[in-house]
C-alpha cells in the first residue's frame, strides 16, 4: 500500500483491542454486557440464574373487556386486567370514550371538600390550648360572644370576592312608631361597624377609627355617617383591615382591663375606675331631656353590656350581609344568644320609659317606689338562649313580680332578636299573646325602639 492509499489517523479513530481476559470492548461496536463478579464465573464457573419469564397478557374478548370498564374506572381491577384493558382502548374508539366518560363520572362520586371552616373551630382550639396551659390575661366571659361573632363574620368576609364588598346592604331599624332604612353596601356595613365600635374604643383609650380631627356627636348615627362622608370614594375591602385590627384591639384591651388594668384616660386602674367588672361606662350619645328647655341627657352603657351589644349588631349585621351575597349564616351559640337577649330584656324598662315621656307609651298606672313590685309583663322566649323575664310596667325602678303579672308575651330567641333589631315589625313579631293589650304593645314596641342604625 503507497502512502496515498495509508489511511490519515484521523480517519479511522484507534480503538482498543480486547483485554487480556479476552472480553471485548464495550466501545467496539457490540452489545455491552455487564461484567459478573470473578466469584460468580471464574471461581465457580456458573451464571447467575435466568431471571423468569413475563406472564402472558390476558387475553380477552371485546364484550369481557367493555364489562370491565367500570371496575377500571374506579381502579378495581387486577394488575393484570387492567393492563388488557389499557391496550383495548388504545385501539378501540366506543370503548375509550365509554372509559372517559366513566372516569369523569368517578370523580363526580367524590364529594368536594367545602372550604369554609367550621365556625365553631376557632373557640374548639382556643378551649383545649387552655385546658392545656391557661391564659396569663383570659378573655372576660362578657367579651367572649363579641369574640366569637367578629370572628364569624371576618370568616364571612374572607370568603367572598370583590365584586361582593359592592353589593347592595339595606340598614333596617326602628324610630318612634316606625320603620326607617338606609341603603349601603358590603363594604359601608363593615365602615358602619369599624365607627360604632370605635365609642367603645374611645372609652377605653383606644384612637378613633374616625381620625383625630373628625368632631361630631358620639352616636351611632352621626359618627357613621361622618366616615362615609369623609371617603372619597365607595368603601371597599380595604375597609377590613383596620375593622379586623380594631376588634383584637378591643379584646386585648377589655382583656387587660378586666384584670384590673385600663387605657382608659383618667380612669385609673384597678376597682377604683370599675373596669375590672366591666363597669367603665361607654357613652351612646344624647336624648334630649322633656321640658328641660333644650337639655340633653347623656345614654351611656357598662363596658360588659356594651361588649355584648356590639356582638349583638355584629351578628345582625353579618346577617344582612349574608342575605346580600346569598351566603348561609346561622345564629349565635345558644350562650352567647342568651346574654343578648338578657341585655335587651333589661334594657326594656328604660326604653318604655322614655318612650313614655316621649308620649309614645301609655302612662303608668300605679307609681311604686324603687326597688318595690309591680305590674308586670313576663316575657318568655323560647327555643335557642331561652328563659322568662319579668318586665316592670309602670317605673324602670321597680320590680318585676309574678304576683303582680298583668299579661304574658310568648317570642322564639331568634325572632325577639329580629324585633330588637328593628328586622321584624311589633304587629308581627309576637307568637303567643295574653293579657293587658296595652302593656303588650307598650313592651313590643319598646323592643323595636332598641334598634338603631
Amino acid at each position: 500500500m503507497t502512502g496515498s492509499d495509508r489511511p490519515e489517523p484521523h480517519d479511522e479513530p484507534d480503538r482498543p483491542g480486547p483485554d487480556q481476559s479476552g472480553r471485548p470492548d464495550p466501545t467496539d461496536g457490540t452489545a455491552p454486557r455487564i461484567p459478573l463478579p470473578r466469584s460468580s464465573v471464574e471461581d465457580t464457573g456458573q451464571s447467575l440464574p435466568a431471571p423468569p419469564p413475563a406472564p402472558a397478557p390476558l387475553v380477552l374478548e371485546h364484550r369481557v373487556l367493555k364489562s370491565l370498564l367500570g371496575a377500571w374506572a374506579l381502579a378495581a381491577c387486577s394488575a393484570e386486567e387492567a393492563t388488557a384493558v389499557e391496550e383495548h382502548l388504545g385501539g378501540c374508539g366506543p370503548c375509550a370514550e365509554e372509559a372517559l366518560r366513566l372516569r369523569d363520572a368517578v370523580g363526580l362520586l367524590h364529594p368536594e371538600e367545602s372550604l369554609d371552616l367550621d365556625p365553631g373551630l376557632r373557640t374548639r382550639v382556643l378551649e383545649s390550648c387552655l385546658g392545656r396551659r391557661p391564659a396569663r390575661i383570659p378573655v372576660p366571659e362578657w367579651a367572649v360572644p363579641y369574640d366569637a361573632e367578629t370572628a364569624r363574620l371576618d370568616a364571612l368576609l374572607q370568603d367572598i370576592g370583590d365584586a361582593e364588598w359592592h353589593a347592595p346592604v339595606r340598614l333596617r331599624w326602628f324610630d318612634e312608631d316606625g320603620p326607617v332604612s338606609r341603603k349601603t353596601t358590603v363594604a359601608g356595613v363593615i365602615s358602619h361597624l369599624l365607627a360604632v365600635d370605635g365609642m367603645v374604643g374611645l372609652a377605653l383609650g383606644l384612637d378613633d377609627p374616625l381620625g383625630p380631627d373628625v368632631r361630631v356627636p358620639q352616636d351611632p348615627a352621626h359618627r357613621t355617617e361622618a366616615f362615609w362622608r369623609a371617603s372619597h370614594f365607595p368603601p371597599t375591602r380595604a375597609v377590613r383591615a383596620p375593622w379586623r385590627e380594631q376588634t383584637h384591639e378591643l379584646i386585648r384591651t377589655v382583656s387587660f382591663t378586666a384584670g384590673g388594668t385600663s387605657r382608659a384616660s383618667g380612669s385609673g386602674s384597678g376597682s377604683g375606675s370599675g373596669g375590672g367588672s366591666g363597669r367603665l361606662p361607654v357613652p351612646y350619645g344624647t336624648v334630649a331631656v322633656p321640658g328641660g328647655a333644650g337639655e340633653r341627657r347623656t345614654i351611656e352603657l357598662p363596658l360588659r353590656d356594651s361588649m355584648v351589644d356590639r356582638a349583638f349588631e355584629c351578628w345582625i349585621h353579618a346577617g344582612d350581609i349574608a342575605e346580600a351575597v346569598d351566603y348561609p349564616y346561622e345564629p349565635p351559640s345558644p350562650r352567647h344568644l342568651h346574654r343578648m337577649i338578657d341585655l335587651a330584656a333589661r334594657l326594656l324598662p328604660g326604653t318604655l320609659a322614655e318612650r313614655r315621656r316621649s308620649g309614645l307609651a301609655t302612662p303608668p298606672r300605679h307609681l311604686v317606689a324603687a326597688g318595690a313590685p309591680g305590674r308586670s309583663l313576663r316575657l318568655e322566649i323560647e327555643g335557642l338562649g331561652g328563659g322568662e323575664w319579668l318586665i316592670p310596667l309602670d317605673s324602670p325602678a321597680a320590680t318585676g313580680s309574678r304576683e303582680h303579672e298583668v299579661a304574658h308575651v310568648a317570642l322564639d330567641g331568634v325572632e325577639f332578636c329580629r324585633l330588637a333589631a328593628g328586622h321584624v315589625s311589633p304587629e308581627e313579631a309576637a307568637a303567643g299573646q295574653d293579657g293587658d293589650r296595652e302593656a303588650i304593645r307598650d313592651v313590643l314596641f319598646a323592643a323595636a325602639s332598641l334598634s338603631r342604625m
